[in-house]
């Protein structure tokens, strides 16, 4: 079975493939332990075909000649096999465990940085906690699938191979007549294995979109509330649940219909061994001690017989689980850099976006050949209806996707030609919606320059009017920050977020609507941040509060994916028929005199 198993593989050139890589990657790594654990293995085999074969000399020189001095010494001898035997096992379990644990934590460091390294366009395309759920049971499939190959081998083959051997030694002509069950099961199970290979990939779906949803449930628990959808969602996920129920029936029965069929034909080889053998023994005076050792054997090879028939559907699972995570560390980076491009120098951090058009997988164009300047050392306001483009603009000066057309400059170096790295490194971002990492609050501060002391870590804290909230804490900058820092309020996770960018100290400021969701007494301790670290920085910022607006040094208006005008707030407010200024008085007809005047973007 495991030959034609082998065959098989090798007459699928993508099987193949998979099978040479996972071995490739692996088998240098642990040589010395599988060594080990092969060894140990042929031990098991060893022992196990010699158990079978002493039963001859129990038989017919203990039982048979009534010798007492040889049945100690048989006694003996079979304690010290099975003690062998035991120890063994014991060994090759205790290895193939650690490395299958090691397997799955270096493909597990390699899935994560692989997702580190893919672009933010892909987790558009991907919902996140899916895509968890997939690799959490695809990494396990490359465990099982080199241990699968080790075992057959090693284990299973080479213990049938023994028995077998012991069964020829016994009595060759029952041996031919019991193998010739073989190739039927062989046959038989081929059927399924295609049908293992679909409902392998469904099964892993299913399983991946449960998660996704119990991490999302989780995630959103606040509006799932709100809006009482306990009972709907709890509908949704339920009937998931039950479709990966079945899909996971469906594969049991797979795997559980050779059983039948296998026990059935042990059964028949072994019966008509012993009516046979029996008959040989009873009618011609044949050999007992020999008849026994023969059926001690064939019934010893029924487990690895087993296993080596059932191989083939369970190897076809692992196989599915490889190669849907080689599909995902194969995906190329979408932002890769060009083979042997510099860092960027950054001395002045002007900002110049030259005739850009970009369109996202809808293919709707966010950005139609629209150009700006963002002055060094300055600020420059985004504004206009939602929907617009600015948050595109921030991201792609970032540049998390990769244009259509144009080009972005900075300090007129064209960012498509130096290391993405670099280019963020020399950026400070802050978002509308901040976020925080598993860790303390100093970890999370401490993520915008790796590497900085405490005293920086409190000294951009302070910058960021975040001190004084840290050190009520209980345990102040070591705090635990709780799940995407829920355990702060959101003028809190948006200072975190600030001093992060304090601490980053780079030339180039990008803030999108970094204060809009606040109330305003956040507002003004978050504006009083900002306005410390925009000094002295290009800073692009997109925002609906007029405090961070009217002071800009430029405002550009921005509709449908172009510019419509730009100026300073004055200059803007005197076009009565311009955007802006529409926008502006609309913002100040809905607002209340003592509270912040915002534009409302329709």
């Amino acid at each position: 079975m495991s030959i034609d198993t082998i065959r098989n593989v090798a007459s699928d050139p993508q099987a193949h493939a998979v099978v040479r890589r996972v071995i490739r990657e692996n088998w240098r790594h642990y040589r010395s332990q599988y060594a080990m654990a092969i060894l140990c293995m042929v031990t098991v085999a060893a022992t196990t075909a010699y158990s079978a074969y002493i039963i001859k000399d129990i038989v017919n020189e203990v039982f048979d000649k009534k010798n007492l001095d040889m049945a100690w010494i048989v006694s003996a001898i079979v304690l010290g096999v099975f003690m062998v035997k035991g120890f063994a096992g014991f060994g090759q379990d205790v290895i193939l465990n650690r490395i299958g644990n090691n397997i799955i934590a270096r493909y597990q460091k390699r899935a994560y940085d692989k997702m580190l390294h893919l672009g933010v366009g892909f987790y558009h395309d991907v919902r996140s906690a899916y895509l968890v759920g997939q690799i959490s049971s695809n990494i396990g499939g490359i465990r099982n699938l080199l241990n699968q190959i080790i075992t057959i081998v090693a284990r299973d083959f080479l213990t049938l191979t023994g028995l077998i051997l012991v069964m020829i030694w016994q009595d060759p002509m029952m041996t031919l007549g019991s193998l010739l069950v073989m190739p039927v099961a062989g046959y038989v199970i081929s059927r399924y294995v295609k049908r293992m290979k679909t409902l392998s990939r469904k099964e892993i779906d299913l399983n991946a979109r449960v998660n996704s949803a119990m991490v999302e449930t989780a995630q959103g628990i606040a509006v799932l509330k709100a809006f009482t959808l306990e009972e709907p969602m709890s509908e949704k996920v339920g009937s998931l649940i039950r479709q990966a129920e079945k899909q996971s029936n469906r594969i049991a029965l797979v795997n559980a219909r050779t059983r039948p069929l296998t026990e059935t034909l042990g059964g028949i080889a072994i019966a008509g061994a012993i009516a046979f053998g029996g008959w040989r023994v009873i009618s011609y005076g044949g050999n007992p001690g020999a008849l026994l050792s023969f059926l001690a054997a064939a019934m010893l090879a029924y487990d690895p017989a087993r296993r080596l028939a059932s191989f083939r559907v369970q190897f076809e699972k692992s196989l599915v689980n490889a190669r849907m995570l080689y599909e995902l560390l194969d995906t190329p980076p979408r932002q890769a850099d060009k083979p042997g491009v510099p860092d960027i120098e950054v001395d002045r951090g002007e900002v110049v976006l030259d005739d850009v058009s970009f369109a996202y997988g809808d293919g709707e164009k966010a950005l139609n050949s629209i150009s700006l300047r963002a002055d060094a050392g300055k600020t420059t306001a985004l504004v206009g209806p939602s929907g617009g483009g600015k948050t595109t603009i921030i991201n792609l000066i970032q540049r998390f996707h990769d244009l259509e057309s144009g080009q972005i400059l900075v300090d007129g170096q064209n960012i498509a030609d130096i290391a993405v790295a670099s280019l963020r490194k020399r950026i400070s971002y802050v978002s509308q919606q901040p976020v925080l990492f598993e860790g303390s609050v100093a970890d999370n501060i401490g993520y915008g320059r790796p590497g900085a002391t405490r005293a920086e870590i409190i000294e951009a804290a302070k910058l960021a009017q975040a001190h004084d909230f840290i050190v009520s804490l209980p345990q102040g900058y070591d705090s635990e920050v709780g799940e995407m820092g829920s355990n702060f309020s959101g003028g809190q996770r948006q200072r975190l977020s600030i001093a992060r960018a304090v601490l980053r100290d780079a030339p180039i400021l990008l803030l999108d609507e970094a204060t809009s969701a606040l109330d305003n007494e956040s507002e003004k301790l978050v504006q009083q941040a900002l306005d410390r670290l925009m000094k002295g920085r290009t800073t692009i910022v997109v925002a609906h509060r007029l405090s961070t607006i009217r002071n800009a040094d430029r405002i550009i208006v921005i509709d449908n994916g172009k510019v419509i005008e730009e100026g300073d707030h004055a200059t803007l407010v005197d076009k009565q028929e311009g955007l802006y200024s529409r926008l502006y008085r609309l913002g100040i007809a809905n607002a209340d005199d003592d509270v912040e005047k915002e534009l409302s973007y329709g």
